[in-house]
């Protein structure tokens, strides 16, 4: 399904010059977010201080709009960039291939000091790091990485995750306080309070569940507490493509819905697709998110 054309809209009076122009954007940023809760992020930081791209010439415009999207990965909470490989392993083998960078958060890296604008930062220097060369970039985002990577784009394809507002941290997304899954300690962390493997990977095998259980690192409990200052409804301005987790047991799908069902009451424009998966459906139905990062793709650079 192609999605419709969205308009422009200046984001903040204060960095009027930072606006969607879809000459350069729409080749240049795009997302997509797997079980992702969203308090959108990075629109304005990643504009705040970032020079204006060189116009495209006629010599260089073709090749750009020919070349494929690079896609950049961004893990959820307590994950590492890992998680994304057997989806990132199926688009290397397309027979043109596309390009993958799988991102790690600084906020999972044992910091407790660690706040969301440092992975935001992270996120964005990649982005750059692609567009300064001309190349459209496409963020593939899971569960909190959403909150990190969701404004900064021209198009966006989100997965079980939830729409927050400008100026609302990721904590305010979801209500105000931890979900039962998780808790804030005097550590500085967010420490997970109920069982991973049902909470994330249920519909793996028992032993490939428990693997990723063990592969879960400490969470900076600054990036979803605080930060609320780096917000911005970034949905608004760009075509949404939404793959719902339909057998999610850390974000039910009737919230998924509700959210979704929000942001086109709120004008968004959403394209709406459906796995049956448990929170991460990159492990456990990684051909189906493959396809779906695809349609998503192809559909966003019409």
């Amino acid at each position: 399904m192609k999605c419709s054309q969205v308009n422009e809209r200046q984001v903040r009076d204060d960095h009027s010059q930072y606006h969607l122009n879809r000459d350069f954007f729409f080749d240049r940023w795009t997302i997509i977010l797997i079980s992702s809760f969203l308090p959108p992020s990075l629109f304005t930081s990643a504009c705040q201080k970032t020079p204006s791209p060189a116009p495209l010439t006629p010599s260089n415009a073709q090749a750009i709009k020919m070349s494929k999207p690079t896609l950049v990965f961004v893990p959820g909470a307590w994950h590492r960039a890992e998680i994304w490989e057997k989806v990132t392993s199926l688009l290397e083998q397309q027979q043109q291939p596309y390009k993958c960078i799988p991102i790690e958060l600084p906020s999972t890296g044992g910091d407790a000091t660690i706040g969301i604008n440092d992975d935001i930062t992270a996120v964005r220097n990649v982005i750059l790091s692609e567009t300064k060369h001309g190349r459209d970039v496409i963020l593939v985002v899971h569960s909190y990485g959403g909150a990190v990577g969701q404004s900064a784009v021209k198009g966006l394809i989100m997965t079980a995750c939830g729409f927050a507002q400008m100026g609302s941290s990721f904590l305010d997304a979801i209500g105000g306080s931890p979900p039962p899954l998780w808790r804030f300690d005097d550590s500085g962390f967010a420490v997970l309070q109920l069982p991973a493997r049902e909470s994330f990977y249920h519909d793996l095998t028992e032993g490939e569940g428990e693997y990723w259980v063990s592969r879960l690192r400490k969470q900076s409990q600054r990036v979803l507490k605080e930060g609320g200052e780096w917000v911005y409804d970034g949905w608004m301005d760009v075509p949404v493509w939404y793959l719902m987790t339909m057998d999610d047991r850390t974000f039910p799908v009737e919230a998924q819905e509700i959210f979704a069902k929000m942001a086109r009451g709120a004008g968004a424009n959403v394209t709406v697709r459906e796995v049956v998966s448990s929170h991460s459906p990159m492990l456990s139905r990684p051909k189906e998110t493959m396809e779906f990062i695809v349609e998503a793709a192809v559909s966003l650079a019409q």
